[in-house]
């Protein structure tokens, strides 16, 4: 289960990482979001219309379902993880009481200091970015979407300290950024914003950014958020040049890292 995007591509992403996970576990993963696909048309989907977990969970029960497991595609605990999704279980149990939802693990396991496996990820997208186009000696950034939740950008800044670690003597320097956040002081701990970073101070020749994005969407795709970002940015400083890592979702052992927190998720489980 991903979070879910109004674009085609974010859905047919998730359908590619579904199969190649089924076929890894040997168990067969349904790609469904938590909201937002079905608005896609289905003409951009090869005619099959994308699920979202609450109807597809109600279809499931009335057909005699009673128990489904959740991988989460999700870097860390968000308010969709921690306050929606358990809101939507709990309807659906006041319906069908001998219902049980289960919840693997989150991509990033914070709370385990030695835990790399994302970081080592967007760490080689990194590297990857930085042997096409050969920079040297490039100035990185870890953007991610901007969150109410103080928790989730933890997570951005655990990454970015360990991209840090990773990265060094490879780039000149890893800062963690944010795309967007809510207006008022209290969530000030998004800054620094993605457009106040770029063409100020050190970031102002070439800056990678490292995508803390999953899949394609209208933030993170071609078009979108960030690429208007940096655009504006770089219309505005004439020595800045931006490059994109791939998005998270396009590496090879992120089938790998799923299927682990599927393992872990079966031993020690959360219950929505």
């Amino acid at each position: 289960m991903d979070n879910g995007s109004h674009r085609a591509e974010s859905t047919i992403s998730l359908r590619r990482i579904s199969q190649s996970l089924s076929q890894h576990i040997n168990t067969e993963v349904h790609p469904v979001s938590l909201l937002h696909s079905t608005k896609v048309n289905p003409s951009e989907l090869e005619g099959k219309k994308a699920e979202i977990l609450e109807p597809f969970i109600k279809s499931k029960c009335e057909k005699g379902v009673d128990s489904f497991f959740i991988i989460p595609f999700f870097f860390g605990q968000s308010a969709a993880l921690k306050d929606y999704l358990p809101e939507r279980g709990k309807d659906i149990k006041s319906k069908w009481q001998k219902t049980e939802i289960k919840l693997a693990p989150t991509l990033v396991k914070i709370e385990d200091k030695n835990d790399y496996c994302v970081s080592n990820i967007i760490s080689e997208l990194v590297l990857e970015k930085i042997e096409e186009k050969n920079l040297k000696n490039p100035h990185v950034t870890l953007v991610d979407h901007g969150t109410p939740v103080k928790e989730v950008n933890q997570v951005r800044n655990h990454i970015s300290q360990q991209l840090t670690e990773i990265l060094n003597g490879r780039v000149a320097q890893v800062k963690a950024s944010s795309m967007e956040r809510r207006e008022g002081k209290e969530y000030e701990f998004n800054e620094p914003l993605l457009e106040n970073l770029l063409g100020q101070n050190d970031f102002i020749q070439d800056v990678v950014l490292a995508m803390l994005f999953i899949s394609p969407g209208r933030h993170a795709g071609t078009g979108g958020d960030i690429d208007k970002i940096c655009q504006s940015a770089e219309s505005k400083c004439s020595t800045l040049r931006t490059f994109k890592s791939k998005l998270f979702a396009m590496h090879p052992k992120v089938i790998d890292l799923l299927a682990s927190r599927y393992k872990e998720g079966l031993e020690s489980f959360s219950i929505v």
